[in-house]
C-alpha cells in the first residue's frame, strides 16, 4: 500500500468540488464582470485540491507562465527589488471567436507569501491594470480569490465585453489550475516510485 497517498489524491481530484469534466473546463470558476464607466472589475474564486504552496509556485511562476497560460506568448522577470517585490514583463492575445486582444504590459509584483499577490501596471496598453489575489485554505484544498480592476486605452462595448472578458479569465485561471494538479500528480508520483526502491 505504499502508492496510498498517491491513489487517494487521485481520488480526491475525481470527486472533490464536482466533476472532473466541470473542472478541466472550468466551469466550476466563478467569474463575475462590472463594467462601471470606463472601470472593469472583475472578481473570481475558485478551489483547487492542493496547498496554498503547490497553489502558490505556480500563480508565482512568472518566468514559465508561458509555458501553461495559453494567451501568453511571452512572460518574464525583468528586474528584482527584494524576494517579495519585484518586475515582469507579460505579452500576449486573448482571443475569443472573431475578437481579439492583443496585451502587452510591465507590472510591479508584491508579494505576501503563500497568502497574497498584488500586482500594479507601470506601462502597457492598458490606462490602469491593478491585481489582487488571496490564496486560503479550506482543509484540504485551497481557495483562489482574484479581482482585476482594469480601464482600457480603447472602449470595449458592455455586451461583448463582458463574455469575452468573462471567458479570458475564466480560461487563464482554469489553465493555471490544471497546472497545479499536474505538478501535484507529478511529485506524488515519483514520491511513490522513490518509496517503492
Amino acid at each position: 500500500m505504499r502508492n496510498a497517498p498517491f491513489l487517494l489524491f487521485v481520488w480526491s481530484v475525481l470527486f472533490t468540488a464536482g466533476s472532473l469534466a466541470d473542472s478541466l473546463e472550468g466551469k466550476d470558476i466563478e467569474v463575475q464582470v462590472k463594467m462601471i464607466g470606463e472601470n472593469i472589475i472583475i472578481d473570481l474564486n475558485f478551489a483547487v485540491p492542493a496547498t496554498q504552496q503547490e497553489v502558490w509556485e505556480v500563480l508565482t511562476d512568472f518566468d514559465g507562465m508561458a509555458g501553461f497560460v495559453s494567451n501568453l506568448e511571452e512572460s518574464k522577470v525583468v528586474s528584482v527589488s527584494s524576494k517579495d517585490k519585484f518586475t515582469i514583463f507579460q505579452r500576449g492575445a486573448a482571443i475569443y471567436g472573431p475578437v481579439s486582444f492583443p496585451f502587452e504590459s510591465i507590472r510591479e509584483v508584491r508579494l505576501i507569501p503563500h497568502r497574497k499577490i498584488g500586482t500594479h501596471l507601470i506601462s502597457g496598453n492598458m490606462r490602469k491594470l491593478e491585481g489582487i489575489t488571496h490564496l486560503t485554505n479550506e482543509g484540504g484544498q485551497t481557495r483562489v480569490v482574484h479581482r482585476t480592476d482594469a480601464i482600457p486605452k480603447n472602449w470595449i462595448p458592455e455586451t461583448v465585453g463582458k463574455i469575452f472578458i468573462e471567458h479570458e479569465m475564466r480560461e487563464q485561471f482554469n489553465e493555471m489550475r490544471n497546472e497545479i494538479i499536474k505538478r501535484k500528480m507529478a511529485a506524488l508520483k515519483e514520491t511513490d516510485v522513490r518509496e517503492k526502491r
